[in-house]
Formats: C-alpha cells, sequence, structure tokens
C-alpha cells in the first residue's frame, strides 16, 4: 500500500494537471474567439485606410469606361501595382472588383496565378452590390476562408458599380492562437510548479511532519520510553492527535517505569564475563563492555534506557562504519531523536562513543558520533 505522503503527492498533482488542462482549453476557445474578432477588426481598419489611400493617390470620381474600372484618371482594373501596394502596407490580400468580377487582386488561384476574372461569393455579392452594405466576417477566398471586408464602390451617381476588399488569412488567427496558446502554457506551467511547491511544502510541515512525529513517538512507546511525549502543532485534528497520544504516554509512563525497573533489576543480577566455550549474544557484549567501563551502578542501565534499544543504537553505529549525527541515527532505528540522543551521551559519556563537529557553509554546526571501538566484538 502506498504511503499517505505518495497519495497526497499524486491527488495533488493530477488536480492540478487537470485544473491546468481545463484552463488551457476553455482559454483556447476564448482566444479563438478573440482572435476572429481582432482578424475583423482589422480588416475593417484596413478597409478604410486602403480606400483614404486610393482616393488620396487618384482623384477623382469612380466610373466604368470601356469596360474597364477608372478611379477618376486612373485605370483601376489590372493594375497589379496598386493593390500590390496597399497589401504591402496592411499585409492583407487586396481586391477591386468591376461588378462581380475581379480585376485587380493580390488574390492567387490554385495554380499560384492571380485569380483575375474570378466572382465573388454569393452571399457576399447579395450583401453588398444587392443591399449595399459593407460586408465583415469569414468569406470563400477562391477557395480559401478569409476573415474579410468587403466595400460597395459607388460612381458620381450613387450607383454601385464595384467593391473594395481586404481580407485577411485564417493563418493569422491560427498563428496568433497558437502563440498565445504557448505563452499561456509556458505561464499555466510556471504556476502549477509554484502552486505545486507551496501545497507541498504546506502539506510536508503541516500534515506529513506532525504525523511522522507521532509515528517515532509510538514507535518509542513500543520499545519501552512510555515518557517521552511528542511536541506537534498543527490543525485540530493532528493537535487533537497529539494530546491524545501525550495523554496515554502520561498514563502510561508509570507502568512503563516499574517495567523497567523490574527488568533493570533482573539485569543487574546478571554477572556478564566472556566466555571462550559459549557463544554470547550481542546485547550481553555491549552490557559486558559497559560493565568494564563501569558505566552500570547497582541497577543496570540508567532509568529511561533499555537493553533492546541500546543494541538498535549500537548496532547501527556498528553497520554505518562513519561519523553520524543523532538525526541519521534516528531516521535509522526509526526512533525519535530525543530518544537516540540520550543513547548517543550515554555511550559517549562511558567512552564507548567519539564525537566531532561538522562545520557547514551554513547553520549551526552539526554533532558527529562515531565508535571507539567495535561494541559487537570483544
Amino acid at each position: 500500500m502506498s504511503s499517505l505522503k505518495h497519495q497526497i503527492l499524486v491527488l495533488m498533482l493530477g488536480s492540478l494537471c487537470v485544473l491546468a488542462i481545463s484552463f488551457i482549453i476553455v482559454f483556447g476557445w476564448h482566444m479563438r474567439v478573440k482572435a476572429v474578432d481582432a482578424a475583423i477588426v482589422k480588416a475593417n481598419t484596413d478597409i478604410a485606410t486602403g480606400m483614404e489611400i486610393i482616393n488620396f493617390s487618384n482623384p477623382g470620381p469612380w466610373h466604368v469606361q470601356d469596360g474597364m474600372l477608372y478611379k477618376g484618371k486612373t485605370q483601376i482594373s489590372y493594375n497589379t501595382g496598386l493593390v500590390d501596394h496597399l497589401a504591402d502596407l496592411t499585409g492583407d490580400t487586396v481586391t477591386l472588383f468591376l461588378g462581380d468580377t475581379r480585376v485587380a487582386t493580390t488574390v492567387r488561384s490554385p495554380d499560384g496565378e492571380r485569380a483575375t476574372g474570378t466572382k465573388v461569393s454569393d452571399i457576399v455579392a447579395q450583401t453588398v452590390l444587392q443591399k449595399g452594405q459593407i460586408y465583415l466576417g469569414e468569406a470563400n477566398v477562391v477557395g480559401e476562408l478569409y476573415q474579410t471586408a468587403y466595400e460597395p464602390i459607388r460612381d458620381i451617381n450613387g450607383d454601385i458599380i464595384g467593391i473594395f476588399y481586404v481580407g485577411i488569412s485564417k493563418s493569422y488567427a491560427q498563428s496568433f492562437i497558437v502563440y498565445s496558446s504557448i505563452r499561456l502554457a509556458m505561464l499555466g506551467l510556471g504556476l502549477t510548479l509554484i502552486v505545486g511547491l507551496v501545497t507541498w511544502f504546506f502539506i510536508q510541515r503541516v500534515v506529513i511532519r506532525p504525523l511522522h512525529e507521532i509515528t517515532l513517538g509510538t514507535r518509542d512507546v513500543a520499545t519501552g520510553h512510555a515518557t517521552e511525549k511528542v511536541n506537534v502543532t498543527g490543525p485540530k485534528e493532528i493537535g487533537d492527535l497529539a494530546v491524545a497520544f501525550n495523554l496515554m504516554v502520561e498514563r502510561l509512563g508509570g507502568i512503563a517505569d516499574e517495567m523497567s525497573k523490574a527488568t533493570l533489576a533482573k539485569v543487574s543480577t546478571v554477572e556478564y564475563i566472556p566466555s571462550d566455550d559459549v557463544r554470547v549474544e550481542e546485547s550481553d557484549r555491549i552490557l559486558n563492555e559497559l560493565i568494564k567501563q563501569g558505566c552500570l551502578g547497582q541497577k543496570g542501565l540508567p532509568k529511561g534506557l533499555n537493553q533492546l534499544t541500546l543494541k538498535q543504537v549500537a548496532s547501527f553505529l556498528h553497520e554505518t562504519c562513519e561519523p553520524v549525527s543523532a538525526e541519521n541515527v534516528a531516521e535509522g532505528v526509526s526512533l525519535t531523536r530525543v530518544t537516540v540522543r540520550r543513547y548517543l551521551d550515554f555511550l559517549e559519556q562511558c567512552g564507548i562513543l567519539t564525537t566531532e563537529l561538522k562545520y557547514g557553509p551554513v547553520g549551526r554546526p552539526v554533532k558527529l558520533f562515531q565508535p571507539v571501538r567495535d561494541l559487537t566484538q570483544h
């Protein structure tokens, strides 16, 4: 079964991923709508700008002469220079129609040629040529979809004789959406990481660490250290659990003391003398070493210490074979640092352990413990 920490991590990451994906989808749809609106606004602005440029550079009324479209004295039909200039200024496709037929255009047919002579779509012809209205929106332009603006061209009498068109390819809107989506994804990833780290730090500090301390305290009680209480702060539920645990420890304290005294009294009656013929248990060797050093009184180990935990601590130090801190030992034997520190201090006082201070780049120095001799051998 996976740990609570892993379950919370999976739940948190899954929730953040679902939230981020949902946000990107909704925002992507929103940006698609905004991109279309922006393209239409651009087309409307560009057609007004283009008409002003045509009027300024070619004074005179619009009219038809010999089947050709004119603006003043300038022939507009087949005037590719004019539409190319407007296209360069706006970045749009530009077309001038005589009636419903393209007579000057930057729009290309599938074979790559200018689409001169092709017709405007029926819906545009009905809106612009018949109703005399400006058409704004998506339209089929020679087989491709564009966000477009069509404006009627009127002669001096007000009759509609043609159409002025500008169009923005859908690739413009798509590139806008892709660019916005990339920026959104980067922003979303950054925010997800920040929220994830902050949430994980909060859970680790407020939930996981207090539960870990209570777990270690429970193991202390299980090994006979019933007087050790936990000092845990956190949410109400964690606080209630800590209070209940400390109440249990307090009630078990008296019982644990009596059991410890009885055990130590029994241990003190045993003479721990090594034998060449009988194999001595590891815990007995440790106690023999302590007896030699004069660390055991008439009642055996000091109050609050027991053989089993002493054996665990000594065995861990022997197996590690390198200087370790009280926190490292506590993690290795799954007990609280306070409990382990009592055994380490006791062994240090008896001359079994030697200590040194390790200074890091920042913070307080760490006290490291290392056996002076092999405690598990004679």
